[in-house]
């Protein structure tokens, strides 16, 4: 005698932790700031050890050290990121009716700068000096802010073009361009001298960590 065969329910899928992508950036943020915090030697020497290097490299070759100084104060500066936003929320405002998303954009990358100046000031980490510099910056140190800029403002464009479905193509060209110009500032910032390796790692993981909780709250109350 046959027993007619029932089909078990499908089990449900496994999504991973919607805090995880906030949670882990958090997390490393916070250690490295610990570690600047507390001058762990380790740390302070490998960053010496580097900056001492891509200076001399800096000092040999001046027409490289030109081009990052153009990119640094002009293509990847905070200013231009920010540019970058007024014209990505004005068109969200307008074009596409997303008034919401488009203060979201704002107050989010606003709440960057005021981590990242708070940062600054708690911590009033110096930048290297040199006796023959390339180039110059003012305020402290930790975290760099054209990073941190970049990666907030990159971040959340890459997200905003994701969640409005523009074609693969566009996604694809976008994400190269933000990959260049995040790691791009970073480099630049190092090369010329006016941050230590640790300070551009924590804008990076910074950014990230705005960008992840960014994202989650715009999950939350505009599904």
């Amino acid at each position: 005698m046959h027993t007619s065969h029932v089909d078990s329910p499908p089990s449900p899928p496994q999504h991973r932790p919607a805090t995880l992508p906030t949670v882990v950036p958090a997390l490393c943020s916070a250690l490295l700031l610990a570690l600047v915090a507390v001058e762990w030697r380790p740390l302070l020497d490998l960053d010496g050890d580097i900056s001492r290097t891509t200076h001399r490299w800096a000092v040999a070759e001046p027409g490289l050290t030109q081009t990052a100084r153009i990119l640094t104060d002009w293509v990847w500066d905070p200013w231009t990121m920010r540019v970058l936003v007024a014209v990505a929320a004005a068109l969200l405002a307008w074009r596409y009716a997303a008034r919401w998303t488009a203060a979201w954009l704002v107050v989010t990358v606003a709440v960057g700068t005021a981590v990242q100046q708070g940062l600054k000031a708690a911590l009033d980490r110096a930048r290297p000096v040199w006796p023959d510099p390339v180039d110059s910056a003012h305020y402290a140190a930790f975290p760099s802010g054209h990073a941190m800029t970049a990666t907030v403002v990159c971040g959340l464009l890459l997200w905003l073009l994701h969640r409005h479905g523009v074609s693969a193509g566009v996604r694809r060209a976008a994400l190269v361009l933000a990959v260049v110009s995040v790691a791009g500032v970073g480099l630049t910032r190092v090369w010329l001298g006016v941050h230590w390796p640790t300070d551009v790692l924590g804008g990076w993981l910074l950014g990230a960590t705005v960008v992840a909780a960014a994202v989650a709250v715009h999950k939350r109350l505009r599904p």
